[in-house]
């Protein structure tokens, strides 16, 4: 048998430090030209364009000042610690009738896109009614149509 193992000289190991949220990433998402309404709490509601959509979330394209209304210091949330927002959008269910929606978000990721120009990535936590189902039904469609 050979040399017993003294574990408390050992080199001390890095664990990889889990993801605080499952990456969404794998989700389609289908390019939309949306209205939503933001809201943080204690702040106006402010006015964005939804440009594209998936199950999970939704990526809004804004303005610089918008950006550091919503993210002050415009400071990308680190993972775990992210922006709570409500968003309010229609999407379409029939070709002449759509259906508002209102989600409880968490803004989850900032990219800048040009000098005035940024992409916020946008989690949904939560809807009001059945605001999920209108969304998976919208995208299923959305993506059904890319594919004929």
């Amino acid at each position: 048998m050979g040399k017993p193992l003294d574990v408390e000289s050992a080199k001390p190991m890095r664990v990889k430090p889990r993801a605080a949220e499952p990456n969404l990433r794998d989700q389609q998402r289908a390019d939309v030209n949306l209205k939503v309404t933001l809201n943080r709490p204690g702040q106006p509601a402010i006015d964005c364009e939804i440009c594209n959509l998936s199950r999970s979330g939704m990526m809004i394209r804004c303005t610089s000042k918008v950006t550091e209304t919503l993210i002050p210091g415009k400071r990308a949330p680190a993972p775990g610690d992210w922006i709570d927002v409500t968003a309010r959008f229609e999407v379409p269910v029939l070709s002449q009738q759509s259906v508002q929606l209102s989600a409880r978000c968490h803004i989850a990721h900032l990219r800048r896109m040009a000098r005035d120009e940024f992409h916020l990535g946008i989690r949904f936590v939560d809807f009001d009614g059945r605001g999920f189902d209108y969304v998976d039904q919208y995208v299923h469609r959305l993506l059904a149509d890319r594919m004929v």
